[in-house]
């Protein structure tokens, strides 16, 4: 079952963008789901901020996977950036960060939370697909290919 394909628009879906920090990341990552959720942008941010603190959420190999609880929010959302110029995200490898998943879940759900983290896991450990979602052209195309993978 294909769990993160649902949470992206091409809205949240987010191509060749650049950012000089992570701050600056979340603090746009926070007003896109603001807008499309109206959650606040400083509860999201806050979020985002706090889990990084107590650790880098980078995986290696140019992902990350920030994420955050949300009260007030009903279901998980996602949004998708692709990185023009890589970040810094103190990774286990040392690498900069391109591919990145923002996850925000309602703020009791353990369950859904661990399952959708592990299918994003899985999907960003597939190198096949990091190659692809690097060449995808569009926003739509992302989301096609990411509907289109079962892990």
């Amino acid at each position: 079952m294909n769990l993160i394909a649902p949470l992206l628009t091409p809205d949240t879906t987010l191509l060749d963008l650049s950012f000089s920090s992570k701050k600056k990341l979340f603090e746009h990552a926070a007003e896109l789901f603001a807008q499309t959720h109206g959650l606040k942008a400083t509860d999201i941010f806050t979020s985002l901020f706090e889990r990084e603190r107590l650790g880098s959420t980078a995986l290696g190999y140019g992902i990350a996977i920030p994420h955050g609880r949300i009260k007030g929010l009903k279901d998980a959302s996602g949004a998708f950036y692709r990185l023009k110029a890589p970040l810094e995200f103190d990774a286990p490898d040392n690498q900069p960060v391109t591919l990145c998943f923002i996850l925000l879940v309602p703020k009791d759900a353990n369950e859904r939370h661990l399952q959708i983290l592990g299918e994003l896991a899985q999907l960003f450990g597939d190198e096949a697909m990091r190659t692809k979602m690097h060449d995808t052209a569009t926003p739509a195309e992302l989301i096609a290919l990411l509907g289109a993978w079962s892990g």
